[in-house]
């Protein structure tokens, strides 16, 4: 039993944007479970070593730091073996494979990747193949041609869109991708350069460096290949070249009004919606109930304490809430183990890092509001003998929270769309919900406008929600205590 094996639990991390390697197989189905080469090979392994199997769902990029933060044991995503990663990591191939280049339809074939030079082409964000180009962009550079263009996108359907809207030449990416995609596609794009590069000739999975672990989970790899199990789910995906450049195009496809429906009344948008909406109102909250205080001591006498107050304000206000997220998620387990157990959830530190973030600003807009109560109806209050608990019970909070209100209500409006930046650290919100759907289906127009259309409805809630309130508090204040992010 290999070390990275807890409790009974094989916990893969994967990108599930790679058909046929991991991806979300099903529209509208269990968005907490991928389907692909990569995940049946999981579940192969599970069965090897009589163990439950766990698949944590994230973005590219952090699938090397939730391996090193211990929230998985194996990266499984279509990750090809290359000597730069296994420097720091342990890797087994079990998949031959073949780096491709991939244009629309009517682009003749070229002999070598030199041959894009002066041309621009699409990447994925945090894969290999940008520092492949940038190495040979310097040869290009030396023979004094042209370097190739490169663009990164966050993921692979991003990637292949740019290059269908004529935005970018060709794409790079893995021949078992290409196979797959083609009748998804509608025949749109074919392979113009079949590479032989020794770097991108094996699928592997990724584990910590440690013997032991790599020789038992070299040795599950050969056992499942030796009786055939690798070969079965090769064949279930399709992974072959039978066909695969014969296809022709297909017809000129518009949106999909019945896509567009069934999304909008599927099970996983609204789930989607759900944990957006709840994650806004729980961030939201939390954000107010830390403002308070810090609002308080903001407005009394200059000290250590209201410097450091500011201080945090100042922080969590420059620093850019993406990258608070990505803290929070990714480098906060490696200084604290306590936050590398299943107990903390995306959910959870996406509501930390937004509770945190949403504080610094709330915090502004209760002090604005709380300096702009007449200061005459202060010491009017204490010369009727108020103590200072019954003034601002009494005197100093209603009329800041007419004041305070419209901000306020225009900062959760920001805050629900803000969520959709969890989707980066694998939480299932709604547009985590609509790019599974977009990489299954390749129709961005559709799960785009359905995601659209429930983003529209819950900020026109909200927004008739304040102006009610403004209506039943009175006038409405403009402009007190606003700011603009």
């Amino acid at each position: 039993m290999p070390g990275f094996i807890h409790d009974g639990v094989l916990n893969v991390c994967t990108n599930p944007t790679l058909p046929p390697m991991t991806f979300m197989k099903h529209a509208g189905g269990d968005t907490d479970m991928p389907s692909g080469v990569d995940i049946d090979l999981a579940r192969a392994l599970a069965g090897y070593w009589h163990v439950r199997l766990e698949v944590s769902s994230m973005d590219f990029v952090g699938l090397f730091p939730s391996l090193v933060a211990g929230r998985c044991g194996l990266v499984a995503s279509g990750v090809t073996r290359l000597p730069s990663r296994e420097r720091s990591f342990d890797a087994v191939p079990y998949l031959d494979t073949a780096l491709v280049v991939v244009a629309p339809a009517a682009t003749p074939p070229i002999d070598r990747m030199s041959d894009l030079s002066g041309r621009r082409i699409a990447v994925q964000a945090g894969t290999s193949y940008t520092a492949m180009v940038e190495h040979l962009n310097e040869q290009l550079v030396a023979q004094h041609r042209a370097p190739i263009e490169i663009q990164q996108y966050p993921t692979e359907e991003n990637v292949v869109q740019q290059v269908l809207l004529g935005r970018d030449f060709a794409f790079i990416s893995q021949d078992v991708e290409i196979y797959f995609r083609q009748k998804q596609l509608h025949g749109r794009v074919h392979i113009i350069l079949r590479t032989d590069d020794t770097d991108y000739r094996q699928f592997a999975l990724y584990m910590h460096k440690d013997a032991q672990d790599h020789e038992a989970l070299r040795h599950a790899i050969a056992v499942l290949s030796a009786n055939g199990q690798i070969n079965a789910i090769a064949r279930r995906w399709s992974i072959n070249p039978v066909g695969a450049t014969d296809l022709t195009a297909g017809p000129v496809i518009t949106f999909a009004w019945g896509d567009f429906f069934r999304a909008l009344a599927s099970g996983a948008f609204l789930r989607g919606a759900g944990v957006t909406l709840l994650l806004a109102l729980a961030s939201h909250v939390t954000a107010i109930i830390i403002s308070i205080p810090i609002a308080l001591r903001l407005g009394g006498k200059p000290g250590p304490v209201r410097a450091l107050l500011g201080l945090y304000i100042y922080i969590f206000r420059a620093v850019p809430t993406l990258l608070q997220l990505l803290f929070v998620w990714n480098a906060l387990p490696q200084f604290c183990p306590i936050f590398r157990e299943a107990w903390f959830s995306p959910f959870l530190a996406a509501w930390i890092s937004l509770s945190l973030n949403e504080s610094a600003y709330q915090a502004e807009i209760n002090r604005s509001a709380l300096v702009a109560v007449d200061a005459g109806q202060i010491a009017a209050a204490r010369a009727l003998g108020m103590g200072t608990g019954q003034t601002y019970r009494h005197v100093v909070f209603p009329q800041a929270l007419r004041i305070a209100l419209p901000p306020t209500l225009n900062d959760f409006i920001t805050l629900l769309k803000t969520t959709s930046l969890a989707s980066v650290i694998s939480l299932h919100e709604l547009l985590s919900v609509a790019q599974v759907e977009v990489a299954r289906s390749f129709e961005f127009s559709e799960y785009y406008a359905a995601a659209l259309v429930y983003y529209l409805l819950m900020v026109l809630f909200f927004i008739m929600l304040q102006k009610i309130m403004e209506h039943r508090l009175g006038r409405p204040i403009h402009g007190a205590g606003a700011h603009e992010r």
